[in-house]
This record gives structure tokens, C-alpha cells and sequence, in this order.
């Protein structure tokens, strides 16, 4: 079950991020699921805007719970609007199709996975189609197969994942954004940056918790190195 009913998060206003001061950041992500209600949701396009403003690279996960939306295509016109602003995008391939979904029925839940949807569509039409609001890359997150970045050139890169037996799910998002966020402020490729995050999920799906148990730095470079390496 995913639980999230009145959480702090949702109560970021506008004001919380004039005190942020995100001229300052280097770089700066938004989970889509911060767009689903008010305040959060203008706090977070004013953020978008601040950033633009400022040179900020604005990165959003396209993080997407069908429980959190009073309708799930409410999510895509809400997520294609703020993609707009985006530089970089992160997703799974469900998520990718319920960006550009038409119809409630195409997502199937079950067993209460309410992280892990089954969406019907055609993920490379919806790819192009989010490609075309102007972003510069969108990495899709393939788990055990790995990751494949679609830059704004037309360019495609596949990067391979690490294989492993998984526990749990959650919290697998935010690990791959940690990895590959570390690699991008240190200047690393696109290749890199997201075998970097690739190694941080493949961690954090293999323990009995959620972002609490994402990798240190040094686990995470001696896993890659255990793997094969970069």
C-alpha cells in the first residue's frame, strides 16, 4: 500500500522556495508527485521558473502513484506542462506512457502496486512526444536491463544495468536519481552519469527498505568495480 495522506511535502509553498534561494543551487529536482495538489504544485512551477532564471539545470523525476491523482490523465497535463521548463527527465517506461496517456483504462494495478503500474501504450511515440517539449535529455529507467538516454540531437545511448535479485521496489527511483545526479555535477558523460544510477538502484532494490538504505559513495563505486566497472 502506498501511503502518503496530508505529508509535509505537499505544504511547500511559494514562500519556502523564495527562502530556498535557488539561485544558489546547482542543480534542482522536482518528483512529479509534488504537482499533484496545492500548495506544492505553484511552488514548484515558481521554483522552475527561479531556476531558469538563475542558469539551474531542473531535473524532473517523473514519479507517478495513480492513488495520488483525482484523475490519472490529470498527471500528464500536469507533468507536459512542467516538462516545458525541465532540462533533463527521469522515468520508467510507465511512467514515460502515463505522461502522454489518453485513457484512465490503459493503467492496470495489481496486487496493491500501486509504485509499479502496468501501463498499455506505445512507449517510443510518447518518448517523441516528450522529447518535443523541448527537454535536453530524458533518461528512461529500464531496471535490470538498465537505462537508455534520449538527448535533444536525436541521439540514443544505452547503458547497461546490474542484474539482481530484487526485494523491494521502493525507493529505487530515488536511488538512480542520487547516482546519476552525483555524476552529472561532477561533470560526467550521460553514459557514466547513468551507470552510476543504474549501480545505486540495483543497491538500494536488494535491501528489505526504501531510500534509507541507498549506497554510500564508496559502495556504490565498489559495486561498479565488482561489476565490471564503469
Amino acid at each position: 500500500m502506498y501511503y502518503r495522506n496530508n505529508c509535509a511535502d505537499s505544504k511547500v509553498d511559494i514562500d519556502d522556495v523564495i527562502r530556498a534561494n535557488i539561485g544558489q543551487f546547482r542543480i534542482m529536482e522536482i518528483s512529479a508527485t509534488a504537482l499533484n495538489v496545492e500548495p506544492t504544485r505553484s511552488a514548484a512551477f515558481y521554483a522552475a521558473e527561479e531556476a531558469k532564471k538563475n542558469n539551474v539545470p531542473v531535473l524532473i523525476d517523473l514519479d507517478f502513484r495513480a492513488d495520488q491523482w483525482h484523475d490519472a490523465r490529470a498527471f500528464g497535463v500536469t507533468a507536459r506542462a512542467f516538462l516545458k521548463g525541465c532540462t533533463i527527465a527521469l522515468g520508467t517506461e510507465e511512467e514515460i506512457l502515463a505522461t502522454m496517456l489518453s485513457d484512465p483504462n490503459q493503467i492496470k494495478i495489481k496486487n496493491q502496486q500501486i509504485s509499479a503500474p502496468e501501463i498499455r501504450g506505445n512507449v517510443e511515440e510518447s518518448i517523441k512526444s516528450i522529447m518535443k517539449l523541448g527537454i535536453e535529455a530524458l533518461i528512461v529507467k529500464r531496471g535490470a536491463e538498465g537505462s537508455r538516454v534520449y538527448l535533444k540531437n536525436g541521439e540514443v545511448i544505452d547503458v547497461p544495468g546490474f542484474p539482481v535479485e530484487v526485494v523491494n521496489i521502493l525507493g529505487a527511483g530515488d536511488a538512480f536519481a542520487a547516482g546519476f545526479i552525483y555524476g552529472y555535477l561532477n561533470g560526467w558523460d550521460w553514459y557514466k552519469c547513468c551507470r552510476m544510477g543504474n549501480a545505486c538502484g540495483a543497491i538500494l532494490v536488494t535491501m528489505p527498505g526504501c531510500s534509507n538504505f541507498n549506497p554510500t559513495l564508496d559502495e556504490a563505486m565498489a559495486f561498479i568495480e565488482s561489476k565490471g566497472g564503469f
